[in-house]
């Protein structure tokens, strides 16, 4: 009769199988992968409203890393990182055990964005006539960068710019619709009623801005500016 030998290792995976147990303790890991695209999801949503089409993509975790698999996992941005461009995430579990790792990635953000159609002299009023337009990873350009014609019309060049130049913010200032010392009509709008005062205006502001206005009986009271004078309080 032919015998057969069974190596040890062959009997441990047989007594495995029929009893119903793993050969080794069970060895419980986070999945990296699963994880990589946890923390992707995570950027898309803290982008929502971002101008343009957002795509993500996280470095994948060192497969040598081995992390305790986690039912509660919680993503954070640390302080000081952007939404867009080169950013970090913090990735800690909560429970069973506690652990904390950064992955990084990549937030592109392609939209247009507008630049000078011609050269713009210093004080010059911006009109849709002097926008252009072009397209790239707005977080390849410098912080501030106006996306819509109706963020720059109406504002004064502040510096002289040549054909061609990404405007941005810093470039462009707000001219006052009310100045410090103005003498101006507050209206305080409500459901069903609308109240009416003179005040004073104690600071400039552009259309828009949050500007504070002293009236009669020595109280300060804050509202919007509009043009013409008008200071917008809405209850």
């Amino acid at each position: 009769m032919k015998r057969v030998y069974i190596t040890g290792r062959i009997a441990a995976l047989l007594i495995a199988c029929l009893c119903g147990m793993p050969v080794h303790a069970a060895a419980n890991y986070q999945d990296l992968t699963q994880l990589r695209v946890q923390v992707e999801q995570f950027l898309l949503s803290q982008s929502a409203g971002m101008p343009g089409k957002v795509s993500v993509s996280a470095v994948a975790v060192d497969s040598r890393l081995k992390l305790a698999s986690c039912d509660n996992l919680q993503m954070s941005l640390p302080p000081g990182s952007k939404i867009w461009g080169r950013t970090s995430v913090g990735v800690r579990c909560n429970a069973p055990q506690v652990w904390t790792i950064y992955v990084q990635a990549n937030v592109q953000v392609m939209a247009e964005y507008l630049i000078a159609a011609g050269p713009l002299a210093q004080g010059h009023i911006i009109t849709e006539q002097d926008l252009a337009k072009s397209q790239g990873d707005l977080a390849k350009l410098p912080p501030g960068v106006f996306t819509d014609a109706s963020q720059a019309v109406g504002r004064a060049v502040y510096v002289p710019l040549s054909a061609g130049t990404v405007l941005r913010q810093e470039m462009l200032r707000v001219l006052p619709v009310v100045q410090q010392g103005q003498k101006v009509v507050l209206n305080t709008i409500g459901e069903g009623f609308k109240v009416s005062a003179e005040g004073t205006a104690l600071s400039n502001a552009g259309e828009g801005q949050r500007v504070k206005v002293k009236v009669g009986n020595g109280q300060v009271v804050s509202g919007l500016a509009r043009q013409g004078g008008l200071i917008e309080v809405i209850f």
